[in-house]
């Protein structure tokens, strides 16, 4: 089984993990320490930044399914290329600190752009801007499914605030991205990947929520060990594993 089939398979079965390291994350070493924890934990997929360096160190370091993050057409286009196995337009929430945002319009357009560089074939995933409201959201989602994207990918929102202390904070952190999920998922048949926030404690809440997948990133790659981030991605996994065999007891 490829790379991007053992993905979609997880995908179907509801228990998909990826770990994400940063549409903005150039460190190298950084870079190859998530890299290694999402490998070693049986994660199914690793997501980076669009750098050629990276993309190539990463390619070489593992067999999960590699994606690549960008906001340029192009450097999307590269990256399969380079040995991608799927792109990612987003994830936008790293780019609202620097005080860029997204319309509706704008994403599918440039969804469009890609779609024509990449081809049918290629796995395609596309960030639903958190901040939009969520009739826009809904509306863009069947545009993007028309369009034949393989994959949404929900957002929380950037916060410049200081969150409440403890696990209070952690749920604050994701309530907007897995509201989306909730509405989304309702609205649309296309599978859907919970972002922003997602981690141990709020993982289980994104699958309730309607999630076929969760992206993790900040609670892996801001820490400052492989082995503390191998034990969050393990966590992870397992929270996955629990849900999909949940839903085959429902069954």
């Amino acid at each position: 089984m490829s790379r991007i089939e053992s993905f979609k398979q997880a995908l179907a079965e509801k228990r998909a993990v990826k770990i994400i390291a940063g549409i903005d994350n150039f460190d190298a070493k950084k870079v190859e320490m998530v890299v290694k924890a999402a490998s070693n934990s049986g994660a199914h997929a690793v997501d980076i930044c669009a750098n050629p360096d990276i993309i190539a160190m990463a390619r070489s370091m593992t067999d999960l399914a590699l994606f690549v993050s960008s906001v340029e057409p192009l450097e999307l286009a590269h990256a399969v290329a380079l040995g991608a196995d799927a792109v990612e337009l987003g994830n936008f929430d790293a780019l609202y600190k620097k005080g860029q945002t997204y319309t509706a319009s704008q994403v599918l357009s440039l969804a469009r752009k890609t779609r024509e560089l990449i081809g049918d074939d290629v796995f395609f995933c596309v960030t639903i801007p958190g901040e939009l409201e969520i009739a826009e959201q809904i509306e863009l989602a069947r545009d993007l499914e028309n369009l034949g994207v393989d994959l949404i990918q929900t957002e929380g929102h950037f916060a410049n605030e200081a969150p409440s202390n403890g696990v209070r904070g952690l749920i604050e952190r994701a309530e907007l991205t897995i509201s989306n999920t909730i509405e989304l998922s309702r609205n649309i048949e296309l599978p859907i990947m919970t972002a922003t926030g997602i981690n141990p404690t709020t993982a289980a809440l994104a699958f309730a929520a309607g999630a076929s997948a969760i992206g993790c990133g900040s609670c892996v790659n801001k820490l400052d060990s492989e082995l503390s981030m191998l034990a969050v991605s393990k966590s992870l996994v397992e929270i996955a594993e629990r849900n999909a065999q949940y839903i085959v007891e429902l069954v």
